[in-house]
């Protein structure tokens, strides 16, 4: 294994992932790139499609935080990482992201949250495991289940 990819937005479930994350790029002696998406804030008219969301770079500042708290993770494991740090789709860059790395891993946390709520709010993990063809590691943050509630 040469190269992870692990997602990251800050949330516990997340920091959970960067660690197992970490911790498996140390075993294995591969490089990390951290990818954190924020929400889309440039569309492109796509006829029919409507208006999508146009992927797009942005600069890191201040307000990044998840991603300075894996990069410094990584420097206190010593292993070798890169930072991406993208406007967009979320399961779409994160894809893209471990495509364009050619990536042989992607980790990625889930919150647990339960089935009605997975539907409304929708599933990054899930989203990511329907479009990648790489190999995933979904990483349940233990912190953020919620608990089971009886009728």
């Amino acid at each position: 294994m040469k190269k992870i990819v692990i997602a990251t937005d800050g949330s516990p479930s997340s920091q959970e992932a960067v660690s197992v994350g970490l911790e498996l790029a140390a075993e294995q002696g591969a490089a990390v790139a951290f990818v954190h998406v924020l929400a889309a804030d440039d569309y492109v008219v796509a006829g029919r499609l409507g208006h999508l969301p146009k992927p797009h770079r942005v600069d890191m500042d201040e307000s990044e935080v998840a991603l300075r708290e894996a990069a410094d993770a990584a420097e206190a494991g010593g292993v070798s990482y890169t930072l991406e740090r993208i406007s967009g789709n979320t399961v779409d860059e994160i894809v893209a992201v471990a495509d364009s790395t050619d990536a042989d891993l992607i980790v990625i946390g889930s919150r647990g949250r339960g089935p009605v709520t997975s539907t409304l709010l929708g599933s990054v993990s899930k989203g990511v495991l329907a479009e990648s063809r790489r190999p995933i590691l979904i990483v349940r943050g233990a912190l953020e289940r919620e608990p089971l509630r009886t009728v």
